[in-house]
């Protein structure tokens, strides 16, 4: 099919007390399961380093050209499937995997505080809580000031909003890792639906959060 949606979903690699990062292994499931004949599934795993995911993204986006990107992290936090509404672009003080952190402490020097996605995260969350699915989702606008949240601002700022960002609880806790590719599968073919409904413009917010979270 030449009309083919292109979606690229990432996972992340280890990190921390995080042997096994769930979100890779979610992605990797994911990719088994597929998203459907009409739907061309492109995914990658993503170092926790920001000057990695500033080399990265920028890549992914110009040379694939996808109608969506979906970020997947790790939280140890989390017992659902949680979908994050909005980037954030300071506040980035904790060390990454190569113990580097911005010295700016932000994503995009002249960039916008926080970045909100296209997608109504709220929408996606109901429409697979009420599918039957067995694994509960629901939405944050924190995505932890650590390198989901880079990633995801990183994301927005490129694709003027049509990102997305998925946290998953680690393997277990309570879901495994079928679950959570069936979670992320049902959750991104809803998002794209609404893609296909409203394609909306990016709007930007100024919210201010200072929690401090165990999220990638």
């Amino acid at each position: 099919m030449a009309n083919k949606k292109k979606v690229i979903v990432t996972g992340f690699e280890p990190f921390g007390e995080h042997a096994v990062n769930s979100s890779w292994v979610a992605v990797q499931e994911l990719e088994r399961l597929g998203l459907g004949e009409a739907v061309d599934l492109h995914v990658c795993e993503v170092p926790v380093e920001y000057q990695a995911v500033q080399g990265l993204l920028p890549s992914l986006w110009k040379e694939h050209q996808p109608q969506l990107v979906v970020h997947v992290g790790v939280s140890g936090l989390a017992t659902t499937v949680t979908l994050e509404q909005c980037g954030h672009n300071k506040g980035y003080k904790r060390l990454d995997n190569c113990s580097f952190c911005p010295a700016s402490q932000c994503c995009m020097d002249s960039g916008p505080d926080c970045i909100h996605s296209v997608l109504d995260m709220e929408t996606v969350c109901k429409r697979v809580n009420e599918s039957g699915l067995r694994v509960a989702l629901s939405v944050s606008k924190d995505a932890g000031r650590y390198l989901c949240d880079y990633t995801y601002y990183t994301s927005l700022y490129l694709g003027q909003g049509h990102s997305a960002f998925i946290h998953v609880p680690p393997l277990g806790k309570p879901y495994s890792s079928q679950d959570l590719g069936r979670a992320l599968q049902a959750a991104i073919q809803e998002m794209l639906k609404l893609l296909e409904l409203d394609p909306k413009h990016n709007k930007h917010c100024n919210h201010k959060h200072h929690h401090q979270h165990d999220y990638v």
